[in-house]
């Protein structure tokens, strides 16, 4: 498959990290058509009438085969939320685990042979954290799903300004630009820009197997 043959399905273009994705792609003229299947309509001020550009609103909790999920050849995921926000584990669990799972399964089903997912920094499904552990979950599940090419980012806390104000995020990163002098690379936060250069570097690349892009590489290339 050719880069400039790039058909993406973006999924999480409303938050911080899919909204730059979406710019990028827009701007990158490999990716010849972009499908961002939101809640919500995108804002029209951030994102004007573009021709490559296709906004599905869907009702995440009743995925159908419908054909929104054929005709693409790469998907980005970018879902994410906290416990606190989602308001219970179950309801945090069904965005950043059955949500992208669901998915991915039904992209790949549809033809798409590319993938890339935002993770978090320490994913691992034996974690005792629970957080950490539905993030490996995650990406167990996807990986087993077996894509040809599947990208999977572990960013450090998200630098970015966020049209809903997380506290305890806010306050962490105001801790961390502080003392980031002596903050060892992989925990120093990581800008949303970042983060959505290195998935769509990963959709892009379409290099064959898994492949983790820890949040110390993050900095290095950033």
């Amino acid at each position: 498959m050719k880069a400039k043959s790039i058909r993406l399905l973006l999924v999480g273009a409303t938050g911080a990290v899919g909204q730059e994705v979406l710019k990028q792609a827009l701007a990158d003229e490999r990716v010849s058509a972009i499908c961002a299947v939101t809640r919500r309509p995108l804002d029209a001020g951030k994102f004007p009438v573009d021709p490559k550009l296709e906004n599905i609103i869907v009702d995440f909790s009743v995925l159908s085969d419908r054909p929104v999920w054929c005709g693409v050849n790469a998907v980005i995921c970018t879902l994410g939320t906290t416990i606190k926000v989602a308001g219970s584990k179950a309801a945090f669990a069904a965005v950043d685990l059955d949500l992208p799972v669901a998915i991915a399964r039904k992209a790949k089903a549809a033809g798409a042979t590319r993938f890339g997912l935002n993770s978090s920094l320490g994913a691992n499904a034996l974690s005792p954290n629970f957080y950490l552990r539905t993030k490996g979950d995650a990406e167990e599940q996807i990986i087993a799903l077996g894509y040809p090419s599947l990208t999977i980012v572990r960013p450090s806390l998200i630098d970015a300004e966020r049209e809903t104000r997380r506290r305890g995020e806010q306050l962490g990163l105001l801790a961390a630009r502080i003392f980031k002098p002596v903050i060892p690379r992989q925990y120093r936060p990581v800008t949303a820009a970042v983060i959505a250069r290195a998935l769509l570097a990963g959709v892009l690349a379409g290099k064959a197997g898994s492949t983790i892009v820890e949040s110390s590489e993050l900095h290095a290339v950033g």
